[in-house]
């Protein structure tokens, strides 16, 4: 990762931008060039967090067998609530590395040409 640091406020104020329509459009075009080999490192990177692993396993299948179907329908949306938010929490690191990746010279494409 590059030497550049960001205060609260600034990554705060980034991610307010984003909720502008525009905006996250523009963002959506660039993930889905490359969405084929997202997946694939999402797995990657929860597999080696251990979020698939033992323990993880374990709690899915402690939540699924609950008896009282309102606390298994309990445990297994926290469950996937927390999926989520860990995916979410890598697919941003996925994607800051990628623009660090992008901008140690290796992209030649039209953006660079731009400027």
């Amino acid at each position: 990762m590059s030497e550049q640091s960001f205060s609260d406020q600034e990554l705060a104020d980034a991610v307010e931008r984003l909720s502008d329509p525009e905006r996250f459009r523009e963002a959506e075009q660039l993930v889905s060039r490359v969405a084929s080999g997202l997946p694939a490192v999402l797995a990657t990177a929860l597999g080696d967090g251990g979020w698939f692993g033992e323990s993880h396993q374990s709690e899915t299948l402690k939540a699924a067998t609950i008896p009282d179907p309102d606390e298994r329908l309990t445990a297994v949306r926290a469950l996937l609530a927390e999926e989520t938010q860990m995916g979410m929490m890598i697919g941003v690191a996925v994607g800051w590395a990628l623009r660090e990746e992008l901008g140690k010279g290796g992209a030649t494409g039209a953006a660079q040409d731009e400027n």
